[in-house]
């Protein structure tokens, strides 16, 4: 009969004594140590907003400490890189975006993390809404389409950027319409807003917030909501699959992230407590101001989306004959 050996019963009588502090560590995350929210974008826009629900929210119910670190550039890939490559322990997090894990593959030749494998895909936390907006002087998408048939290439719209959300849109809503009209590219929506309102191009995909002023206004017309469902902002413009365009939804949204390998109760966690930062009535108002509508939570969803978008904007990406850079 073999008796085990002094420096077995050592380790053995060392394990058992560790893993109830393993057990409270994983309980109590974050454990003590400040948890940084690395965001792709700098500091004052609405992705601000949405990380300061985040460190408010979980700093509320966990105790502990959360920042938020800005880090913009390159697509938003230098903050997705810093993430996946960080430690996996739950210090740091990724406010990811539609752009960061379905579009960024194919702008850049030099992506830096593999979209899906790099990173645990932890939940969505809010859908951006568009809506199609033109000079008032088209009267409906029907006048726009009818125009740009009879004019192929002479109608223009208006972007902020070549491969963007709105380009891409713009793309699909061509080819399901058999139509060709100009693309004009700028450095973000404000500009590309002021060349519409201005009439100098005819309509543009926008994300709603900086437009809503605009159509209110009537210095922009509403031509249909690139989303799934009306809004209640604006609850007379229909929704483009309401225009007969089947299933038209220009996606945009936000998420967290964390690195792969990223503990598993740490996941489960960060994805109850945000959705409960943001299932507040104060949440609520704040996605009705900054043009968000609520998302599905979960990692089943989150990764089936990305998954889904990645092969949709592939082939987006063929038609507009991008190529990356």
């Amino acid at each position: 009969m073999t008796h085990p050996s002094r420096r077995g019963l050592l380790a053995g009588t060392t394990a058992l004594l560790a893993a109830p502090r393993l057990l409270r560590a994983q309980g109590t995350w974050p454990q003590g140590q400040a948890t940084s929210i690395v965001i792709p974008y700098a500091a004052g826009g609405a992705p601000d907003v949405l990380g300061r629900i985040i460190t408010q929210g979980f700093a509320e119910k966990t105790g502990g400490n959360f920042i938020l670190d800005h880090k913009p550039g390159a697509s938003t890939t230098l903050a997705a890189r810093q993430v996946a490559r960080a430690r996996p322990d739950g210090s740091s997090l990724l406010m990811g975006t539609v752009v960061t894990f379905t579009t960024a593959p194919f702008a850049l030749r030099s992506l830096g993390y593999d979209p899906v494998a790099d990173f645990a895909h932890i939940t969505q936390i809010a859908e951006t809404l568009f809506i199609l907006v033109a000079n008032p002087r088209w009267e409906s998408l029907d006048q726009v389409l009818a125009e740009a048939r009879r004019r192929p290439g002479q109608i223009t719209y208006a972007t902020w950027g070549v491969g963007s959300t709105s380009h891409l849109g713009m793309v699909d809503l061509m080819q399901r319409t058999g139509t060709e009209m100009l693309h004009v590219p700028f450095n973000g929506t404000p500009p590309a807003l002021t060349e519409t309102i201005a009439g100098r191009t005819d309509l543009m995909i926008s994300t709603f917030a900086p437009a809503k002023p605009h159509v209110e206004g009537g210095r922009l017309r509403a031509l249909g909501m690139a989303s799934a469902a009306r809004t209640a902002a604006l609850p007379d413009v229909p929704t483009l699959a309401e225009l007969g365009q089947r299933d038209f939804v220009v996606s945009g949204w936000f998420s967290l992230q964390a690195p792969a390998g990223t503990p598993q109760a740490v996941q489960d966690r960060v994805g109850e407590l945000a959705k409960e930062a943001f299932g507040t009535p104060a949440a609520a108002e704040t996605f009705a101001r900054l043009g968000f509508a609520p998302t599905e939570p979960g990692p089943a969803v989150l990764t089936a989306r990305i998954r889904r978008e990645l092969e949709l904007n592939r082939e987006l990406m063929r038609r507009a004959g991008i190529q990356p850079e």
